[in-house]
C-alpha cells in the first residue's frame, strides 16, 4: 500500500509537526524556567551588593581603628560620627583587664575598642561589629591616659 500524496506532492507519512497543545506546553515550560533563572540572578545581585557593603564597612572600620588615638590620648567613653552619607559609626572605649590581676602601678593599660558600623534604611538597618585592643601609657594621676608612641 502506497502512502497518499499531499497537494504539494510530498507523501503524507513524512509530514511531521507539533500540535498547538505541544507548542503551548513548551512555551509554558520555558517561561517557568526563565522565571526561576531571573529569581536566582536577582538573589545573586542582592548578595553581591550586600558583600560589597560589608567590605566597604570593613575598610572604613579598619581605617578608623588604625588611626584612633594615634595622636591623642585614649579616653574611655563613647563617640560616634559618619564616614559619609551612607555609613555611620559608634566607638566605645573601655579599659580592658585580663582575667589575671595586674599591679595597679603598671605604667601601661590595655583598652578595648568596640566599633559598630551601621548603614541602610532605618526600617532595615545593617551593621558590622569590630573589636580590637590598644595599649596606652597611664598618666601619673591614673585618670587621663596618654597614647603610647611606637618604638622604631
Amino acid at each position: 500500500m502506497k502512502a497518499r500524496k499531499s497537494p504539494c506532492g510530498i507523501p503524507r507519512s513524512t509530514q511531521h509537526g507539533f500540535s498547538l497543545l505541544e507548542v503551548i506546553a513548551a512555551i509554558m515550560l520555558l517561561a517557568i524556567a526563565f522565571t526561576a533563572l531571573m529569581k536566582v540572578a536577582g538573589a545573586s545581585i542582592s548578595l553581591s551588593q550586600n558583600a560589597a557593603a560589608h567590605s566597604e564597612a570593613a575598610l572604613y572600620a579598619r581605617s578608623l581603628l588604625d588611626t584612633a588615638f594615634v595622636t591623642t590620648p585614649i579616653k574611655p567613653g563613647s563617640t560616634s560620627g559618619r564616614f559619609d552619607q551612607r555609613f555611620r559609626w559608634q566607638l566605645n572605649v573601655t579599659p580592658w583587664s585580663p582575667t589575671t590581676t595586674t599591679s595597679p602601678n603598671t605604667p601601661l593599660q590595655l583598652y578595648q575598642l568596640d566599633l559598630d558600623v551601621m548603614w541602610g534604611p532605618p526600617g532595615h538597618p545593617r551593621s558590622a561589629h569590630f573589636r580590637t585592643l590598644r595599649l596606652a601609657s597611664r598618666s601619673p594621676d591614673g585618670l587621663n591616659p596618654g597614647s603610647l608612641q611606637a618604638q622604631p
